[in-house]
C-alpha cells in the first residue's frame, strides 16, 4: 500500500475514534512501573481483567523493590485470573529484580534496555515507551493490530516484527503513537475476528478484505 492511501485510512480512523478527550491507554496505570507490569500481565487476556487486579497487586507491591522481594506463590494468587499466572508472576518478579539491580529501581526509557527484561518483547516495550514516556520508538503489534492491518492491506506479513516494520514505513512518526489505539479500537468495534462488520466500516472503500469479499 502507498503512504498516501495509508494516511487517508489513518485520518478516517482518527476522525472515528479520537477526540480531544480520548484516553489512548486501555490499561489504568499510575506510573511507568505499573504500565510495565500490567502490560506483561496483559498477554492472552483482556485489559479489563488486568485492570481488575491492579489495586490488589500494587497496594501490596507498590514499587520494583517491593515486588522483587515477593514470594511467587503470593503474586500468583493475586494475578491468577489473568491466565498463565505462574509464568507471569515469575516474569514480573524477575523484571523487578533487574530494575532494582541494573536500573536503580527505575523503568528504562529505551527499547534496547526494556527488551532485556523477562516477559518484555517489542510490543510491551513499545507500549511502555509510548504510554509512560511519550516516546514513539515503533508501533505495538498485538492480535488486533495484526489482524486489522493485514485485512486492510497495510501489510502482507503475519510476523509481528515484520508488521511493525511495514506500519512504521507507511505512517509518519507523529502517527505511530496513535496507530495501536486506532487499530485496536477498530478491531473491537467493527473489524472483529469472527464476523467483521464490513457493511458499517468507515474505511471499507479502502480496505483489501472488504474489496475481496464484495468481488
Amino acid at each position: 500500500m502507498q503512504r498516501e492511501k495509508a494516511c487517508r485510512i489513518y485520518s478516517i480512523l482518527a476522525a472515528e475514534y479520537l477526540d480531544e478527550d480520548t484516553n489512548l491507554n486501555f490499561l489504568d496505570f499510575d506510573n511507568p512501573f505499573q504500565i510495565l507490569v500490567m502490560t506483561i500481565l496483559s498477554a492472552q487476556t483482556t485489559d479489563k481483567m488486568v485492570n481488575s487486579v491492579k489495586d490488589d497487586l500494587f497496594s501490596k507491591y507498590p514499587n520494583p523493590a517491593a515486588l522483587s522481594q515477593a514470594k511467587q506463590e503470593d503474586v500468583e494468587k493475586i494475578i491468577r485470573k489473568t491466565g498463565f499466572f505462574r509464568a507471569k508472576a515469575k516474569n514480573i518478579i524477575a523484571s523487578s529484580k533487574i530494575l532494582v539491580s541494573d536500573f536503580g529501581g527505575e523503568v528504562p526509557r529505551t527499547m534496547e534496555e526494556l527488551v532485556t527484561l523477562p516477559g518484555v518483547g517489542r510490543k510491551t516495550a513499545n507500549i511502555v515507551l509510548n504510554h509512560a514516556f511519550g516516546i514513539d520508538e515503533g508501533i505495538a503489534v498485538d492480535t488486533h493490530v495484526k489482524r486489522v492491518s493485514w485485512r486492510i492491506g497495510l501489510t502482507d506479513n503475519t510476523d509481528p516484527v515484520k508488521i511493525e516494520r511495514d506500519l512504521t514505513a507507511l505512517f509518519p512518526k507523529e502517527a505511530w503513537g496513535k496507530m495501536n489505539y486506532l487499530l485496536i479500537s477498530h478491531g473491537r468495534a467493527v473489524c472483529t475476528a469472527r464476523n467483521p462488520a464490513c457493511e458499517r466500516c468507515v474505511i471499507k472503500d479502502l480496505c483489501r478484505y472488504s474489496r475481496e469479499q464484495n468481488n
